[in-house]
């Protein structure tokens, strides 16, 4: 080789780095301000996301509505007005993956049936979005792991939508078990469920991720799993009901009732239905029993223990909206989310457990 290829070749490589380092999308990332506030696409224009999802980011201050992506076009047309949302931020089911290319979306909630959140989570997540997905997580403990990876992969942040984590009279309680201040955890009892008038909803739909386990039961799994403060170790007892079998056909659960066995011996009786109102949490501890009722409502929540009343209050929808502020605020700053992909999936492991014992009258392991 000459001296000057030579010299032809270190100038070639040399122009290339260069070009790298100062191509157009280095030099716009470099020189790109720091978000103060991330833009939320919705996936799904339901109820939750209609009457309190939209509602709600109209008041956060650290995200807000960019865009939606629904497969009905009066929806869009409807949300288009109502929002002023850009017509490029509007998808369809088809061309949902085109969302990867747009800058004004940082998050994509996930607000699907059930069924569905994993092919979305994970479709958001290789368009290089954050995801927030609503609970229950998924149908399975392996489709909440595939979300979970496709989001490592990814290198993107994935939050389940567990408002009551977010909430204030809920971290109270959880703090009084956590620090132990009436002692140690003697037995919880928790119930979660309200009077389901539709008849024809994924809700009744096993395919779709019907039953009242995986909807209200979330709930009343979580109540357990916060109430104790610890992991449940195996399902002791469950049965699964109806008294609507026209509606909740092939034995879907309108009501199931389980008991669940913590490490120490410690029980948790929970209840959910979509056949009756009922909504408290009480745990039993050394010292006194901390009672919450309504322990999961959208506002409202309140309780009291030995230690005094427990009643932090606010209005609709300030849940949804701290939720996703405190989300949005821990993705921007780099740091844990409060209710990571692993969190939902420990509460479908609980899930597969209780029907299992429920079908096989015995003894299940978590």
């Amino acid at each position: 080789m000459t001296l000057t290829s030579r010299r032809d070749i270190l100038k070639t490589l040399a122009l290339g780095s260069a070009a790298a380092l100062f191509s157009p999308h280095t030099l716009l990332s470099a020189t790109l301000p720091q978000k103060t506030r991330l833009g939320v696409a919705l996936v799904g224009l339901g109820y939750y996301s209609t009457d309190l999802l939209a509602p709600a980011l109209q008041q956060t201050k650290n995200c807000y509505l960019a865009g939606i992506v629904t497969g009905t076009p009066s929806k869009a047309e409807a949300w288009q007005k109502k929002y002023n949302i850009p017509e490029k931020n509007i998808y369809n089911y088809q061309n949902f993956d085109q969302i990867a290319n747009n800058p004004d979306i940082d998050v994509i909630y996930v607000v699907l049936p059930p069924s569905m959140h994993r092919e979305y989570v994970v479709r958001a997540a290789n368009a290089g979005k954050h995801v927030w997905c609503e609970k229950p997580m998924a149908i399975t403990v392996q489709e909440c792991q595939a979300m979970i990876d496709a989001c490592r992969k990814n290198k993107k942040t994935l939050a389940i939508g567990y408002r009551l984590q977010h909430e204030p009279n809920t971290q109270e309680y959880r703090r009084i078990v956590q620090k132990k201040l009436l002692g140690n955890v003697q037995k919880v009892n928790c119930a979660a469920g309200y009077r389901e008038g539709r008849t024809d909803h994924w809700k009744q739909k096993k395919e779709m991720g019907g039953g009242v386990l995986y909807d209200m039961g979330v709930y009343a799994i979580q109540g357990a799993r916060m109430g104790t403060g610890m992991e449940p170790i195996a399902i002791l007892s469950a049965k699964t009901s109806t008294i609507r079998p026209e509606i909740y056909k092939n034995g879907l659960d309108e009501t199931t009732v389980a008991t669940l066995e913590f490490p120490g011996g410690v029980r948790a009786d929970i209840k959910t239905s979509f056949g009756e109102n009922t909504n408290f949490l009480n745990i039993t501890c050394q010292k006194g029993e901390i009672k919450m009722e309504p322990y999961s409502a959208y506002a409202g929540v309140k309780g009291s223990s030995p230690l005094g009343e427990i009643n932090h209050s606010y209005q609709l929808p300030w849940q949804q909206a701290n939720q996703m502020d405190d989300d949005a605020l821990a993705i921007m700053q780099n740091k844990p989310l409060l209710v990571p992909g692993e969190e939902g999936l420990r509460d479908i492991k609980v899930v597969e457990a209780i029907y299992k014992s429920a079908a096989s009258g015995q003894r299940v392991k978590v």
